[in-house]
């Protein structure tokens, strides 16, 4: 196994930074992923993503591995695989997936990560069966933690990044149930004094996306905070926003919470296999912290820092919260009132103003 370097002077003009320390990552043999893939067999294919198909695989001291492979045929490319390389190397939380090494030989291009055996969120809370194993303390566990590694990014860690393509599926969790963010190859850098960037090129998946980036192009750490809120509210209740159906009206997930809000109904919204675990309190806060989250406009929507906060600290004071964003009811044809309606990734190219 090597080691790839990237010199001083690109790596400051990949990271903006101008320390003299080489950024070092193992490099794996292409001969040694397709051993431990056993050639990229099927029955070792444990996803796929806008990179490409992601891989088990067992190495030869007996670690298990997950593979990224860039697929020809991949809505992302070189830069993403360059930046998702470039960024999580130097990022080290016990709420990220660290990534042990990449591959680069002849056309191919691989991300090494650790294997978390019990793959996303979402296979979890959007499963008949899985959600059962999410007993209310545990997914306020999961909250708590996907926050805390939002705060590394946004706060706490030496660089200042901007996920932007916060899901459920692309929160993974280990052994014990402990999540952590991964898929960085739409994240950005942002810069010391930086709070706002604008993009003609929006990524991301729909029912995440927050308005002023959907709509706009515009990305900061509260468009972050829009994706967390949507989160945190199909863990509370076990529903996708996008494709929520419900008899009585044609609104997301979103604009259902909403609803039960203005009721003083809201823990209506919970989970319903949660009835004999959850703490009331503890919903109840999730629940209020999530729509503040979701808020229309992005200076409405708490920092990171103190989402932490309220959610950690029963006496907290929490502002009353607004509209969330995207509070319209949709037309929509009979087949998609159902949960048939799948996620896709988006890109848009949006016109110069």
């Amino acid at each position: 196994m090597g080691v790839i370097r990237w010199t001083t002077r690109r790596k400051r003009a990949a990271l903006k930074k101008g320390n003299s320390e080489d950024l070092e990552l193992p490099l794996f043999k292409f001969a040694t992923i397709m051993a431990a893939t056993e050639g990229f067999s099927l029955d070792n294919l444990i996803g796929e993503g806008g990179f490409g198909p992601v891989y088990k695989g067992n190495l030869s001291a007996g670690e298990e591995i997950a593979v990224k492979r860039l697929s020809t045929t991949s809505e992302q490319g070189i830069k993403e695989f360059k930046n998702e390389v470039i960024l999580i190397a130097k990022l080290q939380h016990r709420n990220l997936v660290k990534l042990l090494g990449c591959c680069i030989e002849g056309e191919e291009r691989m991300l090494i990560y650790e294997y978390l055996q019990n793959k996303s969120l979402n296979y979890f809370v959007f499963d008949q069966n899985g959600r059962t194993v999410l007993t209310w303390p545990k997914r306020f566990d999961i909250i708590m933690g996907i926050a805390r590694g939002l705060l590394y990014l946004h706060q706490d860690s030496r660089l200042k990044i901007i996920h932007r393509d916060l899901k459920t599926s692309n929160i993974l969790l280990d052994g014990d149930l402990n999540p952590k963010i991964s898929d960085f190859g739409l994240a950005r850098i942002f810069g010391e004094g930086q709070s706002i960037a604008t993009t003609r090129r929006v990524v991301g998946t729909y029912g995440y996306m927050a308005p002023e980036y959907a709509i706009d192009g515009k990305y900061s750490v509260k468009s972050d905070m829009f994706a967390l809120g949507v989160i945190l509210l199909e863990i509370v209740s076990g529903k996708k926003n996008r494709g929520f159906d419900h008899g009585d009206h044609y609104h997301s997930l979103l604009g259902h919470t909403w609803l039960l809000w203005k009721e003083n109904n809201i823990v209506e919204l919970m989970d319903e296999c949660l009835s004999n675990t959850f703490i009331e309190s503890q919903v109840r806060r999730c629940i209020h912290v999530g729509l503040l989250c979701v808020q229309k406009f992005a200076e409405d929507r708490p920092a990171i820092s103190s989402v932490v906060s309220m959610l950690g600290n029963d006496r907290a004071i929490i502002a009353e919260p607004k509209e969330p964003g995207f509070f319209i009811e949709r037309s929509l044809s009979p087949s998609c009132r159902t949960s048939t309606c799948q996620e896709t990734l988006t890109v848009t190219e949006l016109e110069a103003r």
